[in-house]
């Protein structure tokens, strides 16, 4: 393969990292990719993406993008997963359009919240899903994702402390929807999210189906609520990113 711009597809167990971003003393997910690329390449990489995950979270369609001037081998994909750990893969790489950017250019991204609701717990969902064995609303449930559609201010929804300007985002699905083996999954799509946006989505919508808020007091917070009115942020290790969209004309 030429160089120039190129699109990389990566799924991660989030368990092991200390999210997307690098920092310093912290395994993370772009540390390691760049690290990859950079020993494959013989020169520098910096990484774009789509999503910046945080720590513990998990991607399954996560995208990211690079522009070289090396000449990128035909076996990218064999040589970056003979470098990485097993809990990341790379499941594609291939040249995009010129100047392809694959958080600039990505019309909307879709994350799942999983919830194990049997009464035991699970061993092979330990880590993959949150156990909440909890009578639940499932109707208040509902209730609360179909009033997310559309674009609101999710002020509420995301850290005081944060890089952000904007807090509007614009809705397009948001549904739960029953999985086998007794697992109720959140699932949104929207043109982009904050951070912690999901999980503090899914930490207020469980205060709903608990009966500790109403499904009018959520649908409140989406005018630009402060932080504090919305609920706790639900734990890490049951949100996954699974898809970036795109569109055609940024692919090649």
């Amino acid at each position: 393969m030429s160089s120039g711009s190129y699109r990389l597809d990566i799924e991660y167990d989030g368990a092991g990292f200390s999210g997307w971003a690098k920092q310093p003393g912290a395994r993370t997910v772009q540390a390691e990719l760049e690290t990859a690329l950079a020993t494959i390449l013989r020169q520098p990489v910096a990484l774009t993406v789509a999503g910046r995950t945080d720590a513990g979270v998990h991607a399954s369609g996560q995208v990211a993008s690079f522009v070289t001037g090396a000449v990128v081998p035909g076996d990218l994909i064999r040589r970056l997963n003979g470098i990485c750990a097993q809990d990341l893969a790379v499941t594609a790489a291939a040249p995009a359009a010129e100047g392809f950017d694959a958080r600039g250019d990505a019309l909307s991204r879709s994350y799942r919240y999983r919830l194990l609701t049997r009464r035991p717990a699970s061993p092979f969902e330990r880590g993959r899903a949150l156990w909440w064995p909890h009578r639940m609303d499932r109707a208040g449930l509902r209730a609360c994702a179909e009033a997310l559609l559309g674009r609101h201010d999710f002020t509420a929804f995301t850290p005081t402390q944060t890089d952000h300007v904007h807090f509007e985002r614009t809705v397009l699905a948001a549904a739960w929807q029953e999985e086998a083996g007794d697992v109720l999954a959140f699932a949104i799509t929207a043109d982009a999210f904050m951070r912690s946006m999901v999980r503090v989505l899914v930490g207020t919508m469980l205060e709903v189906s608990s009966r500790r808020r109403s499904v009018e007091s959520f649908t409140a917070l989406l005018a630009g609520a402060p932080r504090a009115e919305a609920g706790e942020t639900a734990p890490p290790h049951a949100l996954y990113l699974e898809s970036v969209s795109y569109p055609q004309a940024a692919l090649w």
